[in-house]
């Protein structure tokens, strides 16, 4: 099996494809492939190691540094910070490789490693093949003076933080706002770049232990960030995941404000001020319709790519587009970043309430949000999908029945044996009978 997925490696820590032992391997062979492809040659190759608030980071934390030491790799650890601050720091400090470990919005006992190449941009495929097949393989050990050191960057967060303000044009003085930090790597410099760009800010969930991230709290869990929205009467509330690379929001009537309606807002924002490139932004196939006809109606192509952030950044380099995202939250706006940066996509959103004097709500509701459900129908045939004529039969059936008010997608997990299926629909009735209908066929024509 693969050790690399759509995002890195990610597993039970301290499981069988997540040791320390595997972490120092990782370290050793990705240290091996960079430094020889760096331009560097003679200096001291440096990389940049951070990690989310989960317990077993600590340890993985360790084991990614002792390898690239024991590689003769500088490691300027920076502690609990965003994996978008990795990425960042990497570019800033012309750093040859940057590590995240983190397992994102997955439960604590999950974790992984994400690596970021030089400039701060995720790895190809390619490269992460490559650094697999290098694991455990015989290397001549560096000696002496020719070993990396490890020391603590004392000025990172701030410099991060100083980076996330640099973006900000419209103070937020007079917002009240209400974040909630997951227990995770926002925990710190969420509220603190909040409260400098001028908000008043009420944090919850920000006091991680080393168990609690993602605890029935942040991106996936807004229940309490609901509560507490209508409890202080605030203007909003920003939800993060453990890692902070992406946000969801909550409006002042407790109403969710996902990802698609996030990118309405700014992509309108970004064609006013002349910043969206070729009038195109980039999105997924999970994009609701509601999204897509919003953008239709803004004068704005819409490109889809398949579902992960590290899809749409490649569509955006290919075509040098300025913003694209998903409806989980991922947002890329490569005025300012290479990759998905929650802290950075709530202080756009946050921008654009108060220019506008208008409401989130408001500004939301330029986008007619389409019922969405999904069904995963699991222990499947998943490899059968595409060669089943009767599921074929039965999608075209539905899509008839849909017209143009709505749509039908079947996807095989990348990951496990399921299929899923979504379907959207002028009503919510609507699409619950469709999906359920597909979900059934799909189970009787390729389940085990």
């Amino acid at each position: 099996m693969a050790l690399f997925g759509t995002d890195g490696i990610r597993g039970l820590a301290n499981g069988e494809t997540l040791t320390a032992e595997i972490a120092v391997d990782v370290a050793v062979a990705a240290a091996h492939i960079l430094v020889e492809s760096s331009s560097n040659k003679g200096k001291r190759p440096r990389a940049i190691v951070g990690q989310d608030s989960r317990a077993s980071g600590e340890f993985l934390e360790a084991a990614v540094a002792a390898g690239l030491a024991s590689a003769g790799v500088d490691v300027y650890r920076v502690g609990v910070l965003p994996t978008p601050a990795i990425a960042y720091l990497v570019g800033e400090s012309g750093a040859d490789l940057g590590v995240m470990i983190s397992a994102s919005h997955n439960p604590m006992p999950d974790n992984g490693i994400k690596l970021f190449s030089r400039g701060g941009g995720k790895l190809d495929d390619a490269i992460e093949a490559a650094i697999e097949k290098r694991m455990g393989e015989p290397w001549t050990r560096p000696t002496g003076r020719d070993v990396g050191r490890i020391t603590f960057d004392e000025t990172a967060r701030d410099r991060y933080v100083s980076h996330l303000l640099a973006s900000v044009s419209t103070p937020l003085n007079g917002l009240k706002i209400v974040i909630d930090c997951a227990n995770g790597a926002s925990s710190v410099v969420g509220p603190l770049a909040y409260e400098k760009a001028g908000a008043t800010v009420i944090a919850i969930h920000h006091t991680p232990d080393g168990w609690n991230i993602n605890e029935n709290c942040g991106s996936t869990h807004l229940e309490d960030l609901q509560a507490r929205v209508l409890k202080e009467g605030a203007d909003f509330g920003i939800a993060h995941d453990g890692d902070a690379d992406r946000c969801l929001a909550v409006d002042a009537q407790g109403n969710v404000i996902d990802g698609d309606a996030i990118m309405t807002i700014l992509a309108r924002r970004f064609k006013e001020r002349g910043a969206l490139k070729s009038n195109t932004i980039v999105g997924t196939v999970m994009s609701n319709l509601g999204f897509m006809h919003a953008m239709k109606e803004a004068g704005i192509e819409v490109i889809t790519t398949a579902v992960g952030d590290r899809y749409v950044l490649e569509k955006m380099l290919e075509g040098d587009f300025s913003l694209g995202g998903e409806q989980s939250g991922h947002l890329i706006m490569r005025e300012f970043a290479n990759t998905g940066d929650g802290i950075l996509t709530a202080l756009q959103l946050a921008q654009e309430v108060v220019r506008t004097k208008k409401t989130l709500a408001d500004l939301a509701a330029t986008m007619k949000r389409f019922p969405q459900v999904l069904i995963n129908v699991p222990n499947v045939a998943k490899d059968k999908l595409s060669t089943s004529q009767v599921i074929t039969d039965a999608v075209a059936k539905a899509e008839a029945t849909l017209g143009s008010d709505g749509r039908v997608l079947l996807r095989a997990s990348g990951t496990e044996p399921l299929i899923r299926v979504m379907v959207e629909a002028s009503s919510d009735n609507l699409a619950q009978e469709i999906a359920a209908s597909l979900a059934a066929t799909v189970k009787a024509e390729l389940g085990n």
